[in-house]
């Protein structure tokens, strides 16, 4: 469930705008992660930045999946008749099993509980998803996050933000620690943070399957900023049979609110005519049928365009989802349609880049209450 507007709100931003530095005219691509400080267990507000860059043939694909759901029993605490959320009254709140199949729920709305699929007693969440390669790919660089609210009807350690176990396709757990500094942002009931490291070699050794990640510092129960969390794995791949493309990742954390909006500019780019392209973000804190969130692209040329599809309304696009297109997805364990404030999106740029351009820039827009944005990618092609 998302924050209202205060003090917040004047101190949130998404950095994308500093983006445009480490997308320039005359930086050479790169396969690997670029150098930085020594790991951090935690920084309060890290600006967003590139993490990975290459102009190779191939592409980018995520696997992702929340951490927690609601509960599933009648005695959830689930309110009776219209819900009231930041001063605005929403429908009757679905069941749990409702909101799970895709109903218009917030995770506020519920006692939420952890995810937990592996069957083992050493861990209290866990959850599945598949990276799904084209036959082929070699894997050139993989970075999984993780991120949730600490503060619901518990209080997680920080101290925890930054370390996951994760499980390769039919392998065993491994201990996993962020090698860059966990996020951490404390502010208006919610106790918030994201944490990321390089799993290149483990991805490049294993190639698709449904990979486990469990461990998630989140905290389950109920609260006015609601419980949510979760995880995504992204994986830039190269196979010579594909278009030549700009691959990107970038990622950060802060808050985004109301009226709020923040550019991620590509610099200048030698783009064909009939571009076509993809971009990912990951978000923290969404609520389904709340509208006011919106992701648009532009090229220099035009008018930008507001990007949607079937699963991410153009003024909704922090719903709740984890989406890609095609008609055909990779395969999550469990599959909620509503992830209950977790988003993890892949949307096609369409014809907000067909008409040709010297360069992209993305534009991230909030109306309503604060979300957390967490991580972006972009695959486009490229002038051959």
């Amino acid at each position: 469930m998302r924050i209202s507007p205060g003090l917040l709100l004047r101190r949130a931003i998404v950095g994308c705008s500093v983006l445009a530095t480490f997308w320039a005219p005359g930086v050479p691509a790169s396969a690997a992660a670029p150098p930085g400080p020594a790991p951090a267990a935690e920084a309060r507000t890290p600006s967003f930045a590139q993490r990975y860059r290459a102009l190779q043939h191939g592409g980018i694909v995520r696997a992702a999946n929340s951490s927690i759901s609601c509960r599933s029993s009648t005695t959830s605490g689930r309110p009776r008749g219209p819900v009231r959320t930041a001063g605005t009254a929403r429908p009757t709140a679905p069941t749990c099993l409702g909101a799970r199949a895709g109903g218009a729920a917030a995770n506020g709305d519920f006692d939420m509980l952890y995810i937990d699929v592996d069957n083992d007693p050493n861990t209290y969440n866990s959850s599945r998803a598949e990276v799904r390669l084209p036959k082929g790919a070699r894997v050139t660089y993989a970075r999984l996050y993780w991120g949730g609210n600490l503060r619901v009807g518990e209080q997680k350690p920080p101290k925890d933000n930054g370390r996951v176990l994760i499980a390769e396709p039919g392998g065993a757990y491994k201990s996993l620690h962020a090698d860059r500094a966990a996020g951490h942002r404390v502010a208006r009931g919610a106790d918030a943070f994201q944490a990321s490291a390089d799993v290149t070699r483990l991805v490049r050794a294993s190639g698709s399957g449904l990979y486990t990640v469990a461990q998630v510092n989140v905290a389950k129960g109920r609260s006015a900023a609601g419980a949510w969390g979760g995880w995504t794995l992204m994986v830039a791949y190269e196979k010579k049979s594909e278009p030549l493309r700009h691959l990107a990742m970038w990622d950060g954390f802060d808050a985004l609110g109301p009226r709020e909006e923040r550019v991620v500019r590509l610099g200048r780019l030698a783009l064909p005519e009939n571009v076509k392209g993809r971009v990912g973000l990951v978000g923290y804190n969404g609520d389904r049928g709340r509208e006011g969130d919106s992701l648009s692209v532009s090229t220099g040329s035009g008018a930008p365009t507001v990007l949607g599809d079937a699963a991410n309304p153009r003024d909704d696009v922090l719903n709740s989802t984890i989406s890609e297109p095609g008609p055909t997805t990779a395969a999550r364990v469990p599959a909620y349609a509503n992830t209950l404030g977790y988003d993890s999106d892949v949307l096609e740029l369409g014809k907000g880049i067909r008409s040709g351009g010297d360069q992209l820039a993305f534009r991230i827009v909030s109306q309503r209450d604060a979300a957390w944005i967490g991580a972006l990618f972009a695959a486009v092609d490229a002038k051959q």
